[in-house]
């Protein structure tokens, strides 16, 4: 393998690691919820429950570490709470693609 190959191997796994990180209905939404601006856990929770999605507050913590771990959301602390928001701009736009993508009809 040379130099280029390796290249070409250590981008396409960087992205292999994003989607992995996204493929998760739960992961996606609370990406579409930060799109909207930075939020605590429990807000974050009282947003997916209102858009139907039930998720108990250590379970969504656990999908936060992993957009965390992934370097999809970065965090702040406010007072006693922990904020999330986006790393950046990019990571809103990839998860609202790929739902419109997901929406189009194919042939």
């Amino acid at each position: 393998m040379d130099v280029v190959d390796t290249e070409v191997t250590d981008r396409l796994a960087g992205a292999v690691d994003l989607l992995k990180a996204l493929a998760s209905a739960i992961r996606l939404a609370t990406v579409v919820e930060l799109g909207e601006g930075p939020r605590c856990v429990h807000e974050l929770q009282t947003s997916l429950e209102a858009s139907g999605r039930t998720v108990s507050q250590p379970l969504l913590s656990q999908h936060l570490k992993v957009l965390r771990e992934a370097g999809l959301v970065t965090t702040t602390r406010r007072g006693t709470e922990i904020t999330y928001q986006l790393a950046d701009a990019h990571v809103g736009h990839i998860v609202n693609d790929a739902i419109r993508h997901s929406q189009e009809e194919h042939q």
